[in-house]
């Protein structure tokens, strides 16, 4: 199973990576940052300096349907902000 599952394109995710050449992605849970950067380097062909990871808590969701109250629970992920090397680039649209 791969350690990366998503990279994040989000309106704040793409200021970040303009401005300061960071690239967000989501990963599994248990993964270290040394198994983050291989993976990030083996893929994408780059060179990563730093790797800053932070779990994100899943927010509770409440609804009110006419059968009663209905709660649930976001789930949790992890998630790891990724800087380059001076001059490297990810294009996550290479492919489309």
């Amino acid at each position: 199973m791969s350690v990366l599952k998503k990279p994040i394109i989000t309106e704040k995710m793409t200021a970040l990576t303009d401005k300061l050449k960071q690239y967000g992605f989501i990963v599994d849970k248990l993964a270290t940052k040394t198994q983050i950067k291989s993976e990030i380097e083996k893929m994408y062909n780059v060179n990563v300096t730093t790797i800053s990871t932070l779990i994100h808590a899943g927010k509770n969701k409440t609804r009110f349907t006419r059968k009663g109250l209905s709660v649930g629970r976001k789930p949790a992920y992890k998630k790891a902000i990724v800087t380059l090397k001076e001059g490297q680039v990810i294009d996550f649209f290479e492919n489309v």
